[in-house]
Formats: structure tokens, C-alpha cells, sequence
């Protein structure tokens, strides 16, 4: 997609642009023009809080799909008559759709603009729910779940790219990880909807944050920096000076960014086989092996596989177990996360958030052999429950958001839109792949289900203390001399 004459030439930009200064020939970042950077972007947030919360509705819209199937399944399966394998085919027919999403989001987001990718994810999102409220079969409900799959597929690149450009630098990290947290409330959400509303009256609750977000982006600016990229520059500089506030002078930045945009004019149309290039090698590296550190951590198979790890810990009662975990743990995790994000930094906070999710796999796995061989049956319930607790935890304070915060920011600009894409697409196949093989790694052993999942975690601290860098507060030229160094 992408591809215009003037967008080509920089078709990733994303987040990155974002960074603070942007880059000039041989320019050197001194204490000055971080002041001047700070002066520049102190008049008003209320916008920029503003086109996040209108952003996150395509967020809270991912939730929503994903939490979509859990409570739905016995209605549905009883209405239409569905077979298990078939339920089963129109509750990961999602992560295609989201996978063909991903593929394409980076160059849709390239070439229509950040407001422009959110308008036809949300086009595709209220197809979809509307096809799943008015089914009468397989064929109607599948393709309604595919719509709305490849439009979450498309939200999860195009989000966290538009919030970080928009974003000024001191304040990128927790409102970029506004994105994992609405992701969270939409999942919550739709499953404490789904056990009092028909399935059918759930798929229509799905309309609403996409009617939000439509009638949102009509208040909001464009990414100011796509603006500047696709020679835009009136439209440009009324979209920073309104993002800024109108009494805060814009200059220093607005100068950054042309010039920025006339160094990237020089840089080449990227194409995927471009990532594999020694000097991209690394970035690409870093940004699939974070995705692959979430996703084969095991944050799919355990968290469908909670409710039944709650039972066996004593908690009768699923649903006020999994709204526990959901509701009470999750959220204010993420809220948390999302405050320490641009405090501790990144790598600390990956670090930590792996090693709580080893111990949580880790304690299921122990409460899981020591059931199957009768051992300690005391001690059974709590491990369980503190394994799980434990591990969800610490999945939403570091695991889940950080690594799409990263992702936006150590690709260099000419390759951002090429390389988001295969990242998002990496974390959605990642995503089907555990949920698709969870049950069988069940059935082949419990404790060694959760035991390889610990492996994965304790991997990642490794990766990420010798491979990620800390990106917090650093700009574009420093992270990549990180990265090359």
C-alpha cells in the first residue's frame, strides 16, 4: 500500500518519528535541545490525551473481538446448531483475518494515513459484527469473524504508531501503553457482557466503540509527521500547533520534523527482503523475538485455560474467578505498568515482568505434577491459584505492553512500515499458534505444559538483558547506535 510518490520514500515511519529530535546530518543532541524540544511541547496535552482516548476505542474494539468467543460458545453452538470443531473454526478464524491485518497495516497506514487506517479498521470491525448479529449459519458467522479479525489486525499496528508520533517524548511510553490497557478493559468487558446478554446482543455492544472512534477522528489531527511526509506542510503545521496547544511555540520541533523529512526523501523504498539486510538485521531481531517472547510465553493457552486452573485451586464459582483475574488484576496491573513505563525504562521493566512470569509458570506446573502424582494435595489449590494469579500479573505490567513499545521505536524510519508489519504478524501467528496447540501440549502433560512455558519466560530475561536496549528517552540516532553497537 503505501505507495505515493511522496509516502513511498518513507513508508514506515511509525513511532519512531516520533523520537524526539529528529535526525539531521551529523547533528549532535546536546542538553539545549532537549530544553528547547521540552519548552516546544509544554503548552497543552488535552489534545494529545484527546486523539489517544479516540485511538484506544480501536483498542478497546480488539478486546472486544478477542473476548468475544468465551462467553458466546454455548449460545451459539445451541442457536445455530454448531459442532464443536465448527465453533471452534469461527473462534480462530480471527487470527487469520488479523494476521492478513497485520500484513497489510503498515503500508494501509503508509498510504491513507494514521486517521485513515483507523476509519477502514473500523469500517471492517462493524461489517464484521453486523454479518455475526444477522448469521443464520457457518458461512455468515465466519466471514463476520474474519472482518472483524483483519480489522484488529490493522488496529494493533496503526494504534501505537499514531499515539507515539503524536506523542511528546516524555509522555510515549504510558500513553502507548493506553493501546495493551484497552485491549484488557475490551476483553473484560465483553465477557462480563456476554454471561448476562445474548451472544447475538454482544455482537452489537462490538458497534460501539468503533461508532466512538468514527465520530472521534473528526476532532482530532492527523499524525503530524505523516502530514510532513506526504508534503501536507499547512495541514502539518495546524496539526502540531493544535496538538501542542496554541499558546506553545512549535518552531524547534516543526524544523525538526522538516528536516527530518528531507533526510528520509533520500532513503530507499523499503521491501521486506530489505529487513534481512546487516544493518536492519538486529532491529528485526529484537522486534519479532520480543513478540515471540510474549506470545510462546504461554499468555494464550493460560488464560483460556484459567478458568479450569481456578477450579482445581477450590474456586467453585468460574465466572467470579475469571472476573477476579480479568477485572481485579489485570487493569490496575496495566495502569501500572503504563506509569512505570517511562520511569523505570524498558528493559528493567521486561525483565522483571519475564522473571514474575517464569515463577507463575513455574507454581501451575508444580501444583499440576503434584497432583498427578498425589503428592501435598494441601498444597495443591494455592499453587495453583498463585501460580496463575501470579502470572497474569506479571504479564500485564511488562510483557504484554512493552514489546509494542519497542516495536515503534528501534526500526529505522525508511523501514517502519515493512517492519511493523512483520512484527504485528509475528505476534498474531504466535498468538494462533499457542491457542491452537495448548490443548494438545494438555493432554500430552499439565506440569510439563506449564514447565516449558517457564522456559520460554526464563529465554526471554536472557534475550533481553544481552539483545534489547534501553530505548527510554533516547533519540532515534541513540537507539540505533545502541542497537549497532
Amino acid at each position: 500500500m503505501a505507495k505515493d510518490g511522496d509516502i513511498e520514500n518513507g513508508e514506515n515511519r511509525g513511532i519512531d518519528e516520533m523520537k524526539e529530535p529528529l535526525i539531521k546530518h551529523e547533528k549532535i543532541v546536546t542538553y539545549e535541545d532537549d530544553k528547547s524540544d521540552e519548552s516546544s511541547n509544554g503548552g497543552s496535552i488535552g489534545m494529545v490525551l484527546l486523539s489517544t482516548f479516540v485511538a484506544v476505542c480501536g483498542s478497546f474494539e480488539f478486546g472486544s473481538c478477542v473476548g468475544y468467543s468465551a462467553p458466546s460458545q454455548s449460545g451459539i453452538r445451541e442457536d445455530l446448531g454448531f459442532s464443536l470443531s465448527e465453533y471452534s473454526m469461527f473462534g480462530s478464524i480471527l487470527t487469520i483475518g488479523a494476521m492478513i491485518g497485520a500484513i497489510t497495516s503498515g503500508r494501509i497506514a503508509d498510504y491513507i494515513g494514521r486517521k485513515g487506517a483507523m476509519r477502514m479498521s473500523a469500517a471492517f470491525c462493524i461489517t464484521g459484527w453486523l454479518a455475526v448479529y444477522f448469521s443464520k449459519g457457518v458461512f455468515s458467522l465466519d466471514v463476520g469473524r474474519f472482518f472483524t479479525g483483519y480489522g484488529i489486525g490493522v488496529f494493533s499496528y496503526v494504534v501505537p504508531v499514531f499515539i507515539a508520533e503524536i506523542a511528546p517524548k516524555n509522555l510515549r511510553g504510558g500513553l502507548t501503553t493506553a493501546n495493551q490497557l484497552l485491549i484488557v478493559i475490551g476483553a473484560s468487558v465483553a465477557f462480563l457482557m456476554g454471561t448476562v446478554v445474548t451472544w447475538r446482543t454482544l455482537a452489537l455492544t462490538g458497534l460501539l466503540p468503533c461508532i466512538v472512534l468514527l465520530v472521534g477522528l473528526f476532532f482530532i489531527p492527523e499524525s503530524p509527521r505523516w502530514l510532513a511526509k506526504v508534503g501536507r506542510h499547512k495541514e502539518f503545521e495546524v496539526a502540531l500547533q493544535r496538538l501542542r496547544g496554541k499558546d506553545a511555540d512549535v518552531s524547534h520541533e516543526a524544523a525538526e520534523i522538516q528536516d527530518y523529512i528531507e533526510e528520509i526523501r533520500h532513503l530507499p523504498k523499503a521491501r521486506m527482503l530489505d529487513l534481512f539486510q546487516s544493518k536492519y538485521i538486529r532491529s528485526v531481531i529484537i522486534g519479532v523475538g520480543l513478540m515471540v517472547a510474549q506470545q510462546f510465553g504461554g499468555i494464550n493457552g493460560i488464560g483460556f485455560y484459567a478458568s479450569e486452573t481456578f477450579v482445581l485451586a477450590g474456586k467453585g464459582n468460574d465466572l467470579y474467578c475469571i472476573v477476579t483475574k480479568e477485572t481485579d488484576l489485570q487493569v490496575p496491573v496495566t495502569i501500572l505498568g503504563a506509569i512505570l513505563m517511562d520511569k523505570s525504562g524498558r528493559r528493567p521493566l521486561i525483565m522483571v515482568s519475564a522473571a514474575g512470569t517464569f515463577l507463575g509458570c513455574l507454581l501451575a506446573g508444580i501444583s499440576f505434577y503434584l497432583k498427578a502424582h498425589e503428592m501435598l494435595l494441601d498444597w495443591i489449590p494455592i499453587l495453583a491459584l498463585a501460580g496463575v494469579l501470579i502470572y497474569i500479573a506479571s504479564f500485564s505490567i511488562g510483557t504484554g505492553p512493552v514489546p509494542w513499545v519497542i516495536m515503534s521505536e528501534i526500526f529505522p524510519i525508511n523501514v517502519k512500515g515493512v517492519a511493523g508489519s512483520l512484527v504485528t504478524l509475528v505476534n498474531w501467528f504466535g498468538a494462533w499458534a499457542v491457542s491452537y496447540t495448548f490443548n494438545f501440549l494438555m493432554s500430552w502433560s499439565s506440569s510439563g505444559t506449564f514447565f516449558l512455558y517457564s522456559g520460554v519466560c526464563a529465554i526471554t530475561i536472557l534475550f533481553v538483558a544481552k539483545i534489547v536496549p534501553e530505548t527510554k528517552g533516547r533519540t532515534l540516532e541513540e537507539i540505533q547506535a545502541s542497537i549497532n553497537a
